[in-house]
Parts: structure tokens; C-alpha cells; sequence
């Protein structure tokens, strides 16, 4: 590869990460908004028009009777007063704008890319699948919204927040992965089939994870089991099966999703210590060697922060920030870096050079 090659893919690299960066925020945005009760707030989708907030006092009236016609209004917040609505509008509206500036920035960076010719014909396809998920993820999260604006639904529908939830994580998995294709030299890839293949389940696992992390949240389920180790005093409660039909249980029984969720941690953990001794041993490049301690760091933060969150959330208090929210916020953030840890593992370590 040339240098003047090099330097262009090291400028779209950048941009890349500048994205994954932007990205982590976002979600992160989406916690705050998730746990402070706002995502609710703003009840119409204006692309363009939606990008400022409420200018007057005025306009924040009309706002403010938008949202009472919403049931999450009148069932659980019908004593809310306007500096109430203010706050949980400001979160929603900073998440939605955040958002927006994502997609200015790769907007206007494809556009600088073209125009500089620093795109080579390998990347247009990569470049289009990025494009389609932002739009996805987009499109995902207001049919999300709108699934807590009709009937008696106070809060969004817990399987479609994990839907946005983990569309959002693939838009970063797969931006991580662009940016590292055009990073890493081939000269630091190694070949450990068997490393690849429990990598391989460890993302997948850590995938379903991820989904009951979002289903705990989206049915505010952290409360429903305040306890640890045990859940409610008991190893194998006996409430997990009482739904009907019987696969509703995996996605709306709050005790089998803390069963799910807790087990999976633990597997995970187990798995990742086995692992971690794995790659240790592996003949690595020196960009390996770096990256091999992280994914083992993360898990064990993980889960403390996981038990953490558990045994704090006895302690919520609706409205108010505290020690429960600042355990849950982190213990998504950390879940976040654990994939990208795994992510750039998958991408060291292949079944064959080629």
C-alpha cells in the first residue's frame, strides 16, 4: 500500500471512529433518557422542524398539551407540572438532536471522502450497509415511541426498546469493524481456530445478554428481584413459568428474565476467564497481546456492576436520580465496551490468514 493510500484509509479510519465514538454517547443518551422516564416526551417525529426545542413560553405549552394527551401523562404522570415536563423533554430532545449530528457527520464526511476520491471500490458496499442501518436504527426508534403513545401504555414497549437497543449495538459493532479493516495491518492478524470459535460463541452469547439487559429495562424489572445471590430469597423461583402462552415468559415474566439474565452472566464470565488463559498462551502480535487483556477487565467490572445495580435498585426513587441509575447507566456503558472488546478480538484472531 502506498503512503498517500495509507494516510486516506488512516482520515476515513478517523471519521469512522469519530462515529463509534458519537455512537457510545448516544446510547448512552438513550440510558439517561430510558431511566429518567422522558422517551415519552416529545409525541411527533419533525426531522427538520424538531431539531430546536421550544422557543417560548408559548411553545412549551402547546408542547406540554401534547404530551397530555399521552396515557403515560394521564396514568402516571398527571401531576406533573410544566418545569416537570421541561426536564424529561430536555433529554428526549438532546437525544433525538445528538442523533442528528451523527448523521450530519458521516453525512458531510462521505461527502468531504468524494470529493477528496479517498474511497476505494472495496468500501462503497460497507459504506451503504452503514448508511441503511443508520436509517434503520432511526426509523426503529420512532416505532418504538409510538408504541408508548396509543392504548394504556405508560412507557415504551420493553421488546422494542430492545430492538433499537440492539440494532444500535450492530450500527457500532459493524463501524468498529469498518474502521479496525482499515487500521490494523495484516501483519498483526493471527490464525487460532479454536480462540476464533469460543470468541465467536462469546459474541453471541453476549448478544442474547444484551437483550435481556434491555427487556430488564424496558420492564423496569431491577426492583421485581432486589436481591443477590439468590433471586427473592430462592436459586430456581418457581414464578418463572406462570404466563400464558408459554414463550410469553422469555419476554414479559420479569422473574425467568432475571433468571436468564443472571445465568447468562455467570456463563459468560466463566467463559471468558477460560478464554482469556487461552489467548494469553497464543503466539500474539504485539497489538493482540494489548487488546487480549481487556475483554476479561470488562466482565469482571460488568458484573459488580450488574450485582450493584441489582441491589440498589430497592432503593429508587421515581424522578430522582441516584445510586441505581448511576449503577444501571454504567453497567450498559461497560456492556457496550465489552463488545467492541470481543468485537476486536474477532477481528485479530481468524480461522486462516489469507
Amino acid at each position: 500500500m502506498s503512503l498517500s493510500a495509507a494516510k486516506e484509509n488512516k482520515s476515513v479510519a478517523t471519521w469512522l471512529l469519530i462515529g463509534v465514538g458519537m455512537t457510545i454517547i448516544q446510547i448512552a443518551l438513550g440510558g439517561i433518557t430510558r431511566l429518567t422516564g422522558s422517551g415519552l416526551s416529545i409525541t411527533e417525529w419533525d426531522v427538520i422542524t424538531g431539531a430546536l426545542p421550544p422557543l417560548n413560553e408559548a411553545a412549551w405549552l402547546a408542547e406540554f398539551d401534547k404530551y397530555k394527551q399521552t396515557p403515560q401523562f394521564q396514568l402516571l404522570n398527571f401531576d406533573f407540572q410544566l418545569s416537570d415536563f421541561k426536564f424529561i423533554f430536555f433529554w428526549e430532545w438532546f437525544h433525538r438532536l445528538w442523533a442528528r449530528l451523527i448523521g450530519l457527520v458521516f453525512a458531510f464526511g462521505f461527502i468531504w471522502f468524494i470529493v477528496k476520491k479517498s474511497f476505494k471500490k472495496e468500501m462503497i458496499g460497507s459504506l451503504l450497509v452503514l448508511f441503511f442501518l443508520g436509517a434503520l436504527q432511526g426509523l426503529v426508534g420512532w416505532i418504538m415511541v409510538a408504541s408508548g403513545l396509543t392504548g394504556d401504555a405508560v412507557y415504551v414497549k420493553p421488546t422494542r426498546l430492545a430492538l433499537h437497543f440492539i440494532l444500535a449495538l450492530g450500527l457500532l459493532s459493524y463501524t468498529y469493524w469498518f474502521a479496525l479493516k482499515l487500521m490494523i495491518p495484516k501483519d498483526q492478524i493471527v490464525a487460532d481456530k479454536k480462540t476464533r470459535n469460543i470468541n465467536i460463541v462469546l459474541v453471541g452469547l453476549l448478544v442474547v445478554q444484551l437483550i435481556y439487559g434491555a427487556l430488564m429495562a424496558g420492564h423496569k424489572a431491577a426492583n421485581a428481584a432486589a436481591t443477590w445471590p439468590t433471586i427473592n430469597g430462592t436459586w430456581i423461583p418457581d414464578t418463572m413459568f406462570t404466563h400464558q402462552p408459554f414463550l410469553l415468559n422469555f419476554i414479559d415474566n420479569t422473574i425467568l428474565i432475571h433468571f436468564i439474565h443472571r445465568g447468562l452472566a455467570y456463563l459468560i464470565l466463566v467463559l471468558v476467564i477460560y478464554w482469556s488463559l487461552k489467548l494469553l498462551k497464543l503466539s500474539a502480535t504485539p497489538t493482540l497481546r494489548k487488546a487480549a487483556k481487556y475483554p476479561l477487565i470488562l466482565v469482571l467490572v460488568q458484573v459488580i456492576l450488574g450485582i450493584a445495580s441489582v441491589l440498589t435498585s430497592s432503593s429508587i426513587v421515581p424522578g430522582t436520580w441516584g445510586g441505581f441509575e448511576w449503577m444501571a447507566q454504567l453497567h450498559q456503558l461497560t456492556g457496550m465496551l465489552l463488545l467492541l472488546s470481543l468485537v476486536t478480538i474477532l477481528f485479530l484472531v481468524r480461522p486462516k490468514i489469507c
